[in-house]
């Protein structure tokens, strides 16, 4: 069964995984145009997504990491279907059904949904996140991480990681792989970002920190070099020099491209 990862842009990424079909903060301005963050605060797209939501496969969720406007933007808001279901954070399901998005879901760190067909099941788990350095993220949107677990016929065949637009914090973040030994791929945020100065989405050295702790077997970097905002380039988390600091695989994608996600099965209570 198939389980690919196709790059869109910025945190945009189509998954397929077994029967399920999933799209992650979906961002679909082209290049010129801003995103809204929220205060005032704007940052104009530098690359172009690689589709956009007409070239987009029937979709069972959206998995949505917070409500910003370079993950969930006014293309999305209005052309995205309104039918799946978007998983994502309390604040932000509640302004989507407001939106008319009437199956977002709020998920909570720790609470899950389950989507199931035939023999397969894939569960959409919500871990902490936080969206800058501790108390400068109460300014920001609420923000949460992910685990999806495919499982087929009792066995865990993919535990794919999705970190969200967060700050490595060892003390918010720690709980993560022991709740979730043995993932196979984590999707990091990285870009640096930075607001008014302040660092506020991992650069290359909360990344390797994250890795390390999380300890997956491939880390696939995105959310980079896709807005201003944006200041820590893909280059400096790729230097030989960094990634020798990573004990996993390392595969960059670029916008448009497609991966494997392949992983070996293993009993799904493991």
């Amino acid at each position: 069964m198939e389980t690919t990862a196709t790059f869109i842009g910025t945190a945009t990424v189509l998954l397929r995984v077994g029967s399920f079909t999933l799209l992650t903060d979906p961002n679909f301005l082209h290049r010129g145009q801003r995103a809204y963050l929220g205060h005032g605060l704007s940052s104009r797209r530098l690359t172009e997504p690689a589709l956009g939501p007409d070239d987009l496969p029937p979709l069972d969720a959206v998995v949505l990491s917070h409500l910003h406007g370079d993950h969930f933007d006014r293309i999305a808001r209005r052309r995205l279907p309104h039918d799946a279901p978007v998983l994502t954070t309390v604040p932000a399901a509640r302004q989507l059904r407001r939106w008319r998005f009437d199956d977002a879901v709020g998920l909570r760190p720790w609470s899950d949904m389950v989507l199931r067909r035939g023999t397969e099941t894939l569960r959409v788990t919500a871990v902490p996140a936080r969206h800058g350095p501790t108390g400068l993220h109460l300014a920001l949107p609420t923000t949460i991480g992910t685990i999806l677990d495919w499982e087929v016929d009792g066995f865990r065949r993919l535990r794919l990681y999705i970190s969200g637009d967060t700050r490595f914090n060892r003390r918010l973040l720690r709980d993560i792989p022991d709740r979730f030994p043995g993932i196979d791929t984590a999707l990091l945020h990285l870009g640096g970002t930075r607001i008014l100065g302040a660092l506020v989405t991992m650069d290359a050295r909360d990344g390797v920190a994250l890795a390390n702790l999380i300890r997956p077997d491939r880390v696939i970097p995105i959310h980079y070099d896709d807005y201003g905002v944006f200041r820590d380039p893909l280059s400096n988390f790729l230097q030989p020099t960094v990634t020798a600091h990573i004990p996993a695989t390392v595969l960059p994608i670029l916008r448009g491209e497609t991966v494997s996600l392949k992983a070996s099965p293993v009993p799904a209570y493991g």
